[in-house]
C-alpha cells in the first residue's frame, strides 16, 4: 500500500512540474528586443503589466508598466479592460506566466514577455 501512494504521490509532482512548463494556449511570447519595439509603437493600445513584488518593481522598473503583484492579480482583474491586450513580465518568466493563466482563463488576450526583466536588460 506504501508502494502505491508512493508513485501516486510522484505521479501527482511530475503532472504539477509539467504543467507549470507548458505554456497556457492563446499566450502569445514576445522577446524582451521586440517588447523595446512594442512600447515605442503601442503605448496606448495594450495594457503593460508588471507581476513583480512592490520592492522588485520599486527597484527596478520598466516605464509605462504598472505594478499589480501576482498574488493581488484576482482581485484587481477589474481595474484591467478586456478590450486591450494584455503584457505581463515579471523577473524569469515564471511568475509572468502564471499570471497570463489567470488572465487567460479570465477572458483577456496575453502575451508574456520571454526571460522577463532578467531578458530585458
Amino acid at each position: 500500500m506504501d508502494t502505491v501512494i508512493t508513485y501516486l504521490a510522484i505521479g501527482l509532482i511530475i503532472l504539477f512540474i509539467i504543467r507549470r512548463m507548458i505554456q497556457p494556449k492563446d499566450v502569445n511570447q514576445i522577446s524582451a528586443s521586440d517588447l523595446k519595439k512594442e512600447l515605442k509603437l503601442n503605448k496606448n493600445q495594450k495594457q503593460f503589466i508588471d507581476v513583480r513584488t512592490p520592492i522588485e518593481y520599486q527597484g527596478n522598473h520598466i516605464k509605462g508598466f504598472n505594478n499589480i503583484p501576482l498574488q493581488s492579480l484576482k482581485a484587481k482583474l477589474n481595474e484591467l479592460d478586456k478590450n486591450k491586450e494584455v503584457v505581463v513580465i515579471c523577473q524569469s518568466g515564471n511568475r509572468s506566466m502564471a499570471a497570463a493563466r489567470i488572465l487567460k482563463k479570465n477572458g483577456f488576450e496575453v502575451t508574456n514577455v520571454q526571460g522577463g526583466m532578467n531578458a530585458y536588460r
